[in-house]
This record gives structure tokens, C-alpha cells and sequence, in this order.
């Protein structure tokens, strides 16, 4: 059997002859840097629990109504961006410009929606006393973690939304292409999944029982 033969065969095996080793350089680099954020992230919380567990004062200040629930919605929000970043993503590979701009700009405004909810309970807590440096229920340090790691993730959310935008435009006037689309997409669902270990982590491990 012909090499050529042989390398249209194995090519095959891989939808179409598409190598699975022919990774986009764009794709490529924000693999790089999700794996990298990822150690940011994991260090980050990982210190958070071992701060957490040695304190014999940590505080439990949230409630299930208001805090839960409004954290909830807070997480509904971004979650829902999530499914309509795929829906913006499948219309870029299908060519599809108008249908992938609308859906990019709904996730954007999940996105939004996120931030401005989480402003307005950063306010709430910094009203009943809690700063970086203090708070009225226990170990200081619980202001310090809680404003580093929500601080961090929401200014990657804020990042995804003004990095979506220029997406949204340079691929509505067709100066970006489907790989373009699917590069943010990847980077908005690592901001997604790391809000599903900070909201459990500082959120539901933190509920005042009784």
C-alpha cells in the first residue's frame, strides 16, 4: 500500500482527514493560558481553604435568602451565557455572521448581568462593615480572601465581556473567522467553570445555620 495511500486512510479516521494534532496557533495559545490561569486559581483557593480551616473564628455570614439566592441568580446568569456562547459558536462554523453576533451579544449580557449583581452585593457586604482588612463577624481575613478571589474572577468575567465585544465586531464585519468565535468561547467557559468552585467554596461552605 502506497505511503500516500496509508496517510489518506488514517487521515480518515479523524473526521474527514483532519489531524487531531492540527491545532490553530490562536487556539493553541489560549489553551496555554487557561492551563495556566487554572494553577492561578487553584493556588488561590487552595490557599483560601487552608486559611479557612486553620481560623477558629471563621465567619459564616450568608443566608440562605438573600445571599444564596442572590448568588444564585448571580450564577444562573452565567451559566445561561455559557449555553448561548455554544449557540454563538455553532453559528460561526455554520457562516451564519447575523445569528452568531446576537448570540455573542446575549452572552454579553449575561456576562453583564453577572458583574452588576456582584457590585451590588459587594456593596451590601462593604455597608454591613466588610473590607479587605476587616469584617464584623470574625477572622479579618475573611474580607481579604473573599474580595481577592471574587475580585479576580470578576475582573476575568469583565475581561470576557469587553474581549467578546471585539469578537462580536470583527466577526459581524467578517475580519474575524469561526476559530475566532470558538477561541473566546473557550476562554468565557474557563471563567464559567471556575465560578462553579468559587460559588460552592465561599458561598455555600459559608451558610449561617439556624
Amino acid at each position: 500500500m502506497s505511503e500516500a495511500r496509508v496517510e489518506k486512510l488514517s487521515g480518515s479516521l479523524w473526521n474527514g482527514g483532519v489531524s487531531p494534532f492540527g491545532v490553530g496557533d490562536k487556539k493553541l495559545g489560549m489553551w496555554l493560558f487557561i492551563v495556566s490561569d487554572s494553577l492561578t486559581f487553584t493556588a488561590i483557593l487552595i490557599g483560601y481553604s487552608y486559611v479557612r480551616v486553620a481560623s477558629d473564628n471563621w465567619p459564616m455570614p450568608f443566608t440562605i435568602y438573600p445571599s444564596i439566592a442572590f448568588a444564585s441568580v448571580m450564577t444562573f446568569c452565567l451559566l445561561s451565557s455559557s449555553v448561548t456562547m455554544v449557540m454563538a459558536v455553532a453559528a460561526a462554523k455554520k457562516g451564519n455572521h447575523a445569528s452568531a453576533v446576537r448570540w455573542i451579544l446575549a452572552t454579553m449580557a449575561g456576562g453583564t448581568a453577572f458583574i452588576v449583581l456582584h457590585l451590588y452585593e459587594w456593596m451590601h457586604l462593604i455597608e454591613e462593615g466588610v473590607t479587605p482588612f476587616k469584617n464584623p463577624w470574625g477572622d479579618p481575613l475573611f474580607g481579604g480572601t473573599f474580595f481577592t478571589i471574587t475580585g479576580l474572577h470578576m475582573f476575568h468575567v469583565t475581561s470576557g465581556v469587553i474581549y467578546l465585544g471585539v469578537v462580536a465586531a470583527g466577526f459581524g464585519r467578517k475580519k474575524f473567522n469561526d476559530e475566532d468565535v470558538e477561541v473566546s468561547g473557550l476562554y468565557w467557559h474557563f471563567v464559567d467553570l471556575v465560578w462553579m468552585f468559587v460559588f460552592p467554596l465561599i458561598y455555600l461552605l459559608s451558610v449561617k445555620m439556624g
